[in-house]
């Protein structure tokens, strides 16, 4: 299963905060419909129905249901050299 890191877990509570999507809200990742082997990141209300959901802290990860065997060993962190709130996956330890 997805993992966070300390950073993602921070970064996730905090766009979701800054979304208003409440207490069920959270970051969903999903394969893009339009470019192939690319990832989409929503800041979402609740998950989908089929999603896989990833709770650490109050950090909530919506992963969608075709998505998730792929990113089953990675560990979602930040990026510290994006200007912004960016995101990388890596292998977990």
């Amino acid at each position: 299963m997805l993992t966070l890191t300390e950073n993602a877990r921070t970064a996730v509570v905090g766009l979701a905060s800054q979304a208003g999507v409440g207490p069920d809200g959270g970051l969903r990742i999903a394969e893009s419909p339009t470019v192939a082997g690319s990832l989409e990141l929503a800041v979402v209300p609740a998950p989908q129905e089929d999603d896989q959901v990833v709770v650490e802290d109050d950090a909530r990860v919506f992963v969608e249901s075709t998505t998730a065997p792929a990113l089953a060993n990675l560990t979602l962190d930040t990026d510290p050299a994006a200007s912004g709130t960016a995101f990388v996956l890596a292998p977990q330890p």
